[in-house]
């Protein structure tokens, strides 16, 4: 894991705020937008962040509290006013997700829509299904990580792409996972499934971090 400080603008969903230094800490970060998804209504998904530096957007994230934000993950150094416009999202409450094969959930972001496309201004959301864990692994083969949820870019040409890594997977209100990886930057679904990360596999690390308000 590496880990180096950077300066980014974080911009809330219809929202702007003061560039603050972040602890970045490097998980997958492939810069992941959202395939043959639809513009995200005014006054919804508040909790989302665009994490950008002098040249614009470079991922997504999402508000777990007012000074924290997980992108693929990070602290920041200080607090968003909550109000009508700028809401947090809540986590998994135990180390299971519990979501079943089929399930519907959502992904936004401001990233490309299509392969070599544009980031886009507007934020953007799509449903996706999740997919059988072991199926996932079958279809991705040898070295395919733990502790990841599949949904999306498989059997389906909605997904996620270049720009919205670090956003969240929504389930029932809840942010399941966070945007990983797809196969070779590729967003020509259907392919192979999206890759998200497993939130509820990483709760100890998150309580702990919004215990204390230190990254480690």
């Amino acid at each position: 894991m590496n880990i180096s400080f950077l300066f980014y603008t974080l911009w809330i969903h219809q929202s702007r705020y003061l560039v603050c230094p972040l602890l970045f800490l490097l998980l997958f970060m492939l810069v992941c937008d959202i395939i043959h998804g639809e513009k995200a209504p005014a006054n919804s998904m508040q909790y989302m962040v665009s994490v950008q530096n002098k040249w614009g957007h470079v991922c997504g994230g999402f508000l777990v509290r007012q000074d924290i934000v997980i992108t693929a993950a990070h602290c920041l150094s200080r607090k968003f006013p909550l109000n009508n416009r700028v809401k947090i999202i809540s986590l998994p409450t135990s180390s299971n997700a519990n979501l079943r094969d089929g399930q519907i959930c959502s992904v936004a972001g401001w990233g490309q829509t299509g392969p070599h496309h544009a980031i886009v201004d507007d934020l953007r959301v799509v449903n996706v299904s999740i997919l059988n864990p072991q199926l996932c692994r079958d279809i991705w083969g040898d070295d395919f990580p733990s502790n990841v949820i599949c949904a999306g870019g498989y059997n389906t040409d909605k997904g996620f792409c270049q720009g919205d890594s670090g956003g969240p997977l929504v389930c029932n209100g809840v942010a399941v996972g966070v945007v990983s990886f797809n196969k070779r930057a590729n967003c020509n679904y259907p392919d192979v499934p999206n890759v998200y990360t497993d939130i509820s596999k990483y709760l100890q690390w998150i309580n702990n971090i919004v215990k204390t308000n230190k990254c480690v």
